[in-house]
């Protein structure tokens, strides 16, 4: 009897104690960190910073190295931008998937389009939200003509190469059609990995003609599963709820910010004006880099 009054008096206390470790390290804890991938991405400024594997790599490590992971969660909302930055986060989040042996659930918000869709092909499954924008499998690329502009104003165009296509797609010379043609080939190469990576990562769930899925084209989010884009329509706390139960912790795992940030080399101490001098001196870069990011935001209707 009294051995008996011991146990339950020692699992009362253990029960107690257990309240106080952070819920992480509770025995049974189900825990699926969260990754918010957000922006354009590769567009790096000085003042307007876009996603890059550089900026996100720190985020993802520690996500799937988190204690009583299941799985690990990533929320997308981006319109894309750079192919070999949108390509090495997917093949980050697959080494590390493939090290730690955790399932990837991708959850896309408003966009997950062009190098944002490549980002989202990393998880083993993808949900959105019958409002959400995905696609847009395909690569663009523009620029602008000034050639007649400089000529009314009076400005003579000087340019000295040593190379036959050194100055290819001058926005200050007239347009090339054999650059045009080169241009459109290098398109078509990143065009065809892009595609073969969506095939490796959609597989057989993919359930429209390349004519469709391949063609830049995006859709909403009840479309995009029906092509095999996506598999659900489903927000991230009821979808991971039902998958792990009620109790299913979901730390956001975000970058360092304040002292911490500068302490790990994302600000350079003692260089506040310089820094501030070369802001002012990029003021048109960053115009520049403003419009054209609310260009790809703008496609998309936002």
């Amino acid at each position: 009897m009294a051995e008996q009054l011991n146990d339950r008096e020692n699992s009362g206390l253990a029960d107690k104690l257990m309240q106080y470790l952070p819920a992480r390290f509770r025995p049974g804890a189900a825990v699926v960190p969260v990754v918010r991938l957000s922006g354009v991405i590769g567009a790096v400024t000085p003042l307007r910073p876009g996603m890059t594997l550089a900026g996100v790599a720190r985020v993802l490590e520690r996500a799937f190295s988190y204690r009583n992971a299941k799985a690990v969660a990533l929320v997308i909302n981006s319109p894309g931008g750079s192919p070999v930055q949108s390509r090495q986060i997917y093949l980050r989040i697959k080494q590390l998937a493939a090290e730690k042996k955790l399932p990837v659930l991708v959850f896309v918000e408003d966009v997950a389009a062009s190098g944002g869709y490549m980002i989202a092909c990393a998880g083993d499954e993808i949900f959105c939200d019958p409002s959400s924008i995905l696609g847009s499998i395909g690569v663009v690329g523009g620029s602008f003509g000034f050639q007649e502009a400089i000529r009314r104003i009076g400005i003579e165009r000087r340019l000295y190469t040593s190379g036959a296509h050194k100055a290819m797609l001058d926005p200050f010379l007239p347009e090339n059609p054999d650059d045009v043609a080169k241009l459109k080939a290098l398109q078509r190469e990143i065009h065809q990995i892009f595609i073969a990576l969506v095939k490796d990562s959609r597989g057989a769930r993919l359930k429209g003609a390349d004519d469709v899925l391949f063609t830049g084209e995006y859709w909403a989010g009840e479309t995009s599963i029906a092509l095999g884009l996506a598999d659900g329509i489903g927000d991230l706390r009821s979808t991971l709820r039902a998958r792990f139960g009620e109790k299913v912790l979901t730390p956001v795992i975000a970058q360092p910010s304040g002292l911490l940030s500068g302490l790990l080399g994302r600000k350079s101490p003692g260089a506040g004006q310089l820094s501030a001098m070369e802001s002012m001196a990029g003021l048109p870069d960053e115009l520049i880099s403003a419009i054209e990011t609310r260009a790809i935001w703008a496609k998309f209707g936002f």
